[in-house]
């Protein structure tokens, strides 16, 4: 049993995990407000090229979630790539002087 704090922080596993004994959590993503993130994750897949479609997937539920909240899915779509590729072009994650990722990034 969780407390009310830990609760509103952490999502609940989708049915999927509870119906389908083959089903792996990949992913775990958190944020501060400051935008710290840490991550955990499995590679889980021979092919990194799967990520890439995985990462694609979760944008689009991205935007159908801001799109049941009013929003224009496209246009969400379209911010995301937007982000996504001038993140690829310019991480805001690394130290200019080493261009090593910070260590509260790394998992």
């Amino acid at each position: 049993m969780t407390d009310d704090a830990d609760s509103q922080n952490h999502l609940d596993a989708p049915p999927m995990s509870q119906e389908d004994p083959g089903a792996v959590e990949l992913v775990r993503f958190w944020v501060t407000p400051d935008m710290a993130t840490q991550v955990s994750l499995r590679t889980a897949f021979d092919d990194p090229n799967a990520w890439g479609i995985l990462l694609v997937d979760l944008a689009n539920h991205v935007a159908d979630a801001y799109g049941r909240e009013g929003e224009d899915r496209d246009r969400v779509l379209a911010r995301i790539k937007d982000a996504f590729d001038e993140e690829w072009d310019n991480p805001s994650d690394l130290d200019p002087d080493t261009d090593e990722a910070d260590e509260a990034d790394e998992a």
